[in-house]
């Protein structure tokens, strides 16, 4: 562990509850996820943190993937003034303009089916791989969309979560 995660972890660990509890929301918008990253403080590692998030991931019912989901903005169209989604969803950024209309398609089709937004880890993908797999995974049953989401969800938790670490204390 670097020296910044280091000092990252210990000012996190030492966090109010109220204080941890809002940055951890930052991260995932599950509140079962994060009563259980909560609970486990104080962290040894960073590697423990991630553990403990791919535990609270695996534990997550319907209700609590469905609350962890809304805190996604769809693919293409990250919050405005939110500078995770945009930095995530880099990829989008420079796509063709048809390339942007077919995503919010694609989005809206998911939607109809799925009742959520199309959730993927968009970090390091371009946008012409996020419409390949809103095409390839249409096609799954909601179970199987479910457990993907719950995947993608654990890569951009841990991604958040080590942006949270590495910042200085």
């Amino acid at each position: 562990m670097t020296s910044t995660s280091a000092s990252g972890l210990a000012r996190f660990n030492a966090l109010e509850e109220s204080a941890a509890l809002a940055e951890l929301h930052e991260a995932c918008a599950s509140t079962a996820w994060a009563r259980h990253l909560l609970a486990a403080r104080p962290y040894a590692t960073a590697e423990d943190l991630y553990a403990a998030s791919d535990a609270a991931m695996a534990e997550l019912t319907a209700d609590d993937l469905a609350e962890a989901m809304a805190g996604h903005p769809p693919i293409g169209r990250p919050k405005p003034g939110d500078p995770t989604s945009s930095r995530e969803q880099a990829g989008m950024a420079g796509a063709s303009e048809e390339l942007k209309a077919e995503m919010l398609d694609l989005n809206l089709a998911y939607q109809d089916k799925f009742g959520h937004v199309f959730l993927i880890c968009a970090t390091g993908r371009t946008g012409e791989q996020m419409r390949d797999a809103v095409k390839e995974r249409i096609g799954n049953s909601p179970e199987q969309e479910r457990e993907i989401v719950r995947t993608e969800l654990g890569k951009i938790n841990r991604i958040r979560l080590t942006r949270l670490v590495e910042q200085d204390a």
